[in-house]
């Protein structure tokens, strides 16, 4: 597909863009607004592709305290009852979903609890649809947010199927608060970040985490920022691991955007994760 709609999208995703404006400024790199419409699924999610068998996992809504309110979680895990570690999985800027649900059921058939929070959850109403979700991350301060995410260890911490040891991974927002939380958390394992915005260069000596990074060569507006956190990183003598996936998109994990989503990026990712996991969290 055309980089320019892609880069249009991301904008459109990432942006105070209306739905109006995106389709028109669509229509017209399409050459119309029937040809705008036509390809418009191959750019929006499709979450009947999220599909990873849930049949032999447990799986579970909870809903722990948070730092601004009640805070709703997926979990998955293996159907055995014991302790493992845990594996937070945090979404995109659309709330939680039948995506990051998924990514939760394939950590767990690798053998974690994987707990997915859903950051939307502590406002009064539920979005219709991922316009909604998107406008309505504009209401949560991100203080609060970074809180309610730290709450969740809290949470892991009561339950009986869970071992001490704790990591995350995020996407886009979720890759960002996935730094955050690699600030923040000093019991923190290991970090994965996907495509997400980097940590304020001060805060970085404060990680105790393992970090890895997950970029995609043709996302601009994230990769601005990637040098000086690797470099500081470095400095501070911080274990972290950084690949650069040439020639994909942002959000090139997510399998349920087929315009975005490369098969063979994703498939290394997720493979790097999860053998990142293994090294740190066992």
């Amino acid at each position: 597909m055309n980089q320019e709609i892609i880069k249009l999208y991301d904008e459109y995703t990432h942006k105070p863009l209306s739905r109006n404006e995106f389709l028109q400024r669509l229509s017209t790199l399409t050459g119309g607004m029937t040809a705008a419409l036509a390809i418009l699924p191959a750019l929006e999610s499709n979450y009947a592709i999220a599909q990873t068998a849930a049949d032999d996992l447990f799986t579970e809504y909870v809903t722990y305290q948070g730092g601004s309110g009640q805070m709703k979680a997926y979990v998955a895990r293996p159907k055995a009852e014991k302790k493992y570690a845990t594996v937070v999985v945090i979404h995109e800027n659309r709330g939680l979903n039948a995506h990051i649900e998924d990514v939760a059921r394939r950590a767990a058939q690798a053998g974690y609890l994987a707990i997915a929070p859903n950051a939307l959850s502590v406002l009064p109403t539920t979005p219709a649809n991922e316009d909604e979700a998107r406008a309505m991350f504009s209401q949560l301060k991100p203080e609060d947010s970074l809180a309610n995410f730290v709450k969740v260890f809290d949470y892991i911490s009561t339950r009986k199927d869970a071992n001490g040891q704790a990591g995350c991974v995020g996407f886009c927002w979720g890759g960002a608060m996935a730094n955050s939380l690699a600030v923040a958390v000093p019991s923190l394992k290991a970090a994965v970040a996907f495509y997400g915005r980097q940590p304020l260069t001060p805060d970085v000596p404060k990680i105790k985490a393992a970090v890895q990074l997950h970029y995609a060569s043709l996302d601009e507006r994230i990769n601005a920022g990637a040098k000086e956190y690797e470099d500081t990183l470095k400095a501070n003598g911080k274990p972290y691991e950084l690949y650069m996936y040439e020639g994909v998109n942002h959000a090139f994990h997510n399998d349920t955007s087929g315009a975005r989503y490369n098969e063979a990026a994703a498939k290394l990712a997720w493979q790097r994760t999860l053998e990142f996991f293994k090294k740190y969290l066992g």
